[in-house]
């Protein structure tokens, strides 16, 4: 990862929001007027999908993809003026939180301005036509980054957005040159010290077929050299493949120990249960005892925990890219739980300890952060199931902090009622 990644991101969360959909009218106003609502679920950085203008050509749906840019320097109007825009985001710091919006470097809609106005920087097929190099993203039409013209450009890009925002999610980060990424941070840097950059990493079998299909896809470990964060995706498929019954949770236990030892020191993973490309978590975990255990778990995890908009109102329907689908805010609330969950993510022996997961019999995730005599400890029931679990803990009464009531400690042993447990006690003698 960067050198100057800061671990304390690992006691933050992310919001991200799609304004079309984020509420009736689908505009900056729109979410403008619900930060007190975000910021009380205990956000540090709002994330909005891409803010500017959808090309019009080969749109896929009714008013198109976000990820299909017409003009990266410009804000689409249907979500408002740049003012309006700028007064969310001053609104946004205004309640102490930060503000980063989407990257879209890979690729332009096919009538972008890039397109009409610099044709050779654009991957061009056998033919001269334009064209793209992923099958199914039949909306856009790839960048060439072996344009040096190109790379000043998109730089100059950023250092614009940079004097309004905090940082930068950056789409499918692992298409676009490493060495591209390492000159943009260290300018951006001169704009806006600080700045967050967090990438779209991408799954092992992307990586590997994309190689062997001729592309250059940046793995994880490259990616960190040059983003402060990068997506879960590494382990998120053996995540699925637990929940489809398809591998034990014993390998997903050790997909996640793994990371603990193939990743420099400071690295921060992007820990999410579902994000606008992936089902809604309350959809592919429809047990609610369930749904609570892999919740506490998500902000009990080593890394920066992410809320896709909708999730606190547990949203089974993911919204379309493509159309006008507003979220469904009339779920169930559980945003007493995501509160409390909050104040656990700030707990300083998160920031920087030895972290470990082991899978119990009975469904039972165990897991412990360790920093000198103190230790946090997490008992999750992933499908609801009462147990009695031996934890590494002096006999005694302990606050639950994920809520419930207080946990006792007998002979080494709590009672799993199935629902999580999590306690902070000091190394048994």
């Amino acid at each position: 990862m960067a050198k100057n990644t800061d671990k304390s991101y690992r006691n933050q969360i992310i919001y991200s929001i799609y304004v079309r959909n984020y509420s009736p009218e689908g505009t900056f106003e729109g979410v403008r007027r619900d930060l007190d609502r975000i910021k009380d679920l205990g956000t540090d950085i709002i994330w909005l999908m891409p803010i500017h203008p959808v090309g019009e050509k080969a749109r896929k749906g009714t008013l198109g993809s976000p990820y299909a840019i017409k003009d990266y320097r410009a804000v689409n109007p249907e979500f408002g003026t740049l003012e309006d825009f700028r007064r969310l985001v001053d609104d946004i710091h205004a309640r102490g939180m930060k503000c980063i919006i989407d990257v879209v470097y890979n690729h332009t809609s096919p009538d972008s301005w890039l397109a009409q106005h610099h044709p050779e920087w654009f991957y061009h097929k056998p033919d001269g036509s334009f064209g793209n190099r992923v099958g199914d993203w039949t909306d856009i039409i790839d960048l060439d980054y072996a344009q040096p013209g190109l790379w000043d450009y998109q730089i100059e890009t950023l250092k614009y957005w940079a004097a309004i925002v905090d940082g930068f999610r950056c789409d499918v980060a692992p298409l676009v040159p490493l060495d591209f990424w390492l000159r943009a941070r260290a300018e951006v840097e001169t704009v806006r010290p600080g700045c967050f950059w967090l990438a779209e990493s991408v799954e092992p079998p992307f990586v590997k077929e994309g190689r062997a299909d001729g592309l250059h896809v940046l793995s994880d470990n490259q990616c960190f050299q040059a983003f402060d964060s990068c997506y879960d995706y590494d382990i998120f498929d053996v995540f699925q493949g637990y929940l489809e019954g398809k591998v034990p949770l014993s390998r997903y236990a050790e997909a996640v120990n793994g990371q603990e030892v193939i990743y420099p020191d400071n690295f921060v993973k992007l820990r999410f249960l579902e994000n606008h490309d992936r089902a809604r978590a309350a959809f592919v975990i429809p047990d609610r005892k369930a749904l609570v255990n892999w919740t506490a778990f998500l902000y009990f995890q080593k890394g920066i925990t992410l809320l896709y908009a909708g999730q606190e109102r547990s949203c089974t329907h993911r919204p379309s890219l493509f159309d006008k689908d507003t979220v469904d805010w009339s779920g169930e609330d559980i945003t007493p739980l995501l509160k409390r969950l909050a104040g656990l993510k700030r707990n300083p022996i998160l920031t920087d300890s030895r972290y470990e997961v082991r899978a119990l019999p009975g469904d039972i995730l165990y897991a412990s952060h360790r920093k000198g005599d103190r230790r946090l400890i997490g008992v999750f029931s992933v499908k609801g199931n009462s147990a009695l679990v031996r934890v590494d803990a002096a006999d005694g009464f302990y606050p639950n902090l994920a809520g419930g009531s207080t946990v006792e400690v007998y002979e080494g042993l709590v009672s799993c009622q199935g629902g999580p447990i999590i306690l902070e006690a000091a190394e048994r003698a």
